[in-house]
């Protein structure tokens, strides 16, 4: 799969599965942008990853749960690389380690409904408006969770479950309206090695695998490889559908 002559951004992409869809675009062909809050040095090292394949990147700070910061991107994508083909909504907020795991049930909603469910919105829409503005449109892919569908017990399932559900009926919806001149796919990942992941307990970690009938976690490199396939023209023909990357657990 071919992504060459494209420019794609990637929020969220100073870590983890943010950091493995730059790297794989870039790979493919593309020139990358990707964007941060806080993790300005994890940022700058993709770029420099990506420029180091002879790809075009850039590294620029955005809380896209702000307005101001979303407009300001849109507007320096503009003016650093001309168009974007491909704008992934990576970034989210991040309730099960560090710090964040101590929040109170409302601060985790309030965090994640306002970086993982407007900030889905405020980007798609600002990537509509650039796209819209672009003779050959664009492509647009979302980030949800592939147990929306089914839903799981726990506190935090049931957060992630009214954020992540949100984002795909959201992204459902945009595609109609945007069609065809541009497409719009939600990519759902199941139990993924990134920091929580790496944290999980060894006896849950194999209840996962157990669970799994691939009969293993994901890596951010598989969620990667489906988010350059969306992107490509080997997809042209696909919107509003979902590709969960979860080995199977739920079907």
């Amino acid at each position: 799969m071919s992504l060459e002559g494209k420019v794609v951004l990637v929020t969220g992409g100073s870590s983890g599965i943010g950091q493995a869809i730059a790297s794989a675009c870039a790979s493919a062909g593309a020139d990358v942008a990707v964007t941060y809050r806080r993790n300005r040095e994890g940022a700058e090292r993709t770029a420099a990853d990506i420029r180091a394949m002879g790809r075009r990147s850039e590294a620029v700070a955005a809380d896209v749960s702000r307005l101001e910061d979303v407009e300001a991107l849109a507007t320096e994508l503009r003016s650093r690389f001309g168009r974007v083909d491909v704008w992934i909504n990576n970034a989210g907020a991040d309730i099960l380690t560090g710090e964040a795991r101590r929040l109170s049930r409302l601060e985790k909603l309030d965090l994640l409904l306002a970086v993982d469910l407007r900030g889905t919105i405020l980007a798609s829409w600002a990537a509509v408006d650039l796209m819209r503005a672009q003779q050959h449109g664009g492509v647009i892919i979302n980030m949800s969770w592939d147990h929306v569908g089914q839903g799981m017990a726990g506190e935090n399932p049931i957060l992630y479950s009214a954020a992540k559900g949100g984002i795909m009926s959201f992204s459902k919806s945009l595609a109609r309206e945007v069609a065809p001149a541009i497409r719009v796919n939600i990519l759902a990942p199941g139990f993924i090695e990134t920091a929580f992941g790496e944290e999980a307990g060894s006896g849950w970690k194999r209840e996962v695998e157990e669970r799994t009938p691939l009969g293993r976690w994901g890596v951010p490199a598989d969620v990667a490889g489906a988010a350059v396939y969306l992107a490509s023209d080997q997809a042209a023909f696909l919107t509003g559908q979902t590709v969960m990357v979860n080995g199977g657990v739920v079907m």
